[in-house]
């Protein structure tokens, strides 16, 4: 984890976006979204809170950065099957898009409905959409497939951080699942319960991804 170092003493505080983003990062791992407030992210780099708002407006606006920094490099940590068909590359970029959300608590959180305009995003878009358009999609099916690639993925995403990164002192929601169906009549629920309360979720993200690309190929790819 990057440390979130404050100016010295007698010094000015040095503030520009990258390490404005950097370290609401950091906070963000350590405390979670609901956390992570303008003040707070002024008082971990050591600057008045009025300061923030030369580079962001709202903290929405610092979402969107903190999502947009979320994706560097991914179109290309993404690309290990580019010597594959294009169903293999379209997994290959979802399953590196599924890391970085993961690999930032609430990263899901943050990415969703944030909207993305940066290199990052954009990069990781137009790979995604070539890749498609190269398979001989139409635009307007590549464009629609993005969405629903993209879609599934932060959808899932925001699941399975939810399910397995509960408020403090609270069961998880397997848990909270299992307790119910055990409680009560469901037979078919409970002969699946395993599945339905498997914390490994990557099966579960396999087999809704191979739904989407399985459909894809159905369409034409």
């Amino acid at each position: 984890m990057r440390s979130t170092s404050t100016p010295a003493r007698g010094r000015p505080a040095r503030l520009d976006p990258v390490r404005t983003v950097e370290t609401a990062l950091d906070l963000l791992d350590q405390s979670g979204l609901e956390a992570l407030t303008m003040r707070r992210l002024a008082d971990a780099m050591g600057v008045q809170a009025g300061a923030l708002y030369r580079y962001f407006a709202t903290k929405q606006d610092l979402l969107t950065a903190m999502a947009e920094r979320m994706l560097a490099g991914l179109a290309e940590s993404g690309g290990e099957a580019t010597d594959g068909d294009w169903s293999e590359q379209l997994a290959a970029l979802a399953h590196a898009m599924r890391a970085a959300l993961l690999a930032h608590r609430d990263g899901a959180r943050v990415f969703a409905g944030t909207h993305s305009t940066g290199a990052n995003t954009l990069r990781f878009a137009d790979r995604l959409v070539g890749v498609l358009r190269d398979a001989g999609f139409t635009d307007e099916e590549a464009a629609r497939a993005l969405f629903a690639v993209v879609n599934f993925t932060v959808g899932h995403t925001l699941e399975e951080q939810a399910a397995l990164q509960p408020e403090s002192g609270a069961p998880a929601a397997p848990e909270v699942l299992h307790a119910a169906v055990t409680a009560g009549s469901y037979p078919h629920l409970s002969a699946t319960l395993p599945t339905l309360t498997s914390t490994d979720f990557t099966p579960h993200f396999e087999f809704g991804l191979g739904l989407v690309t399985e459909g894809l190929r159905v369409r034409g790819g």
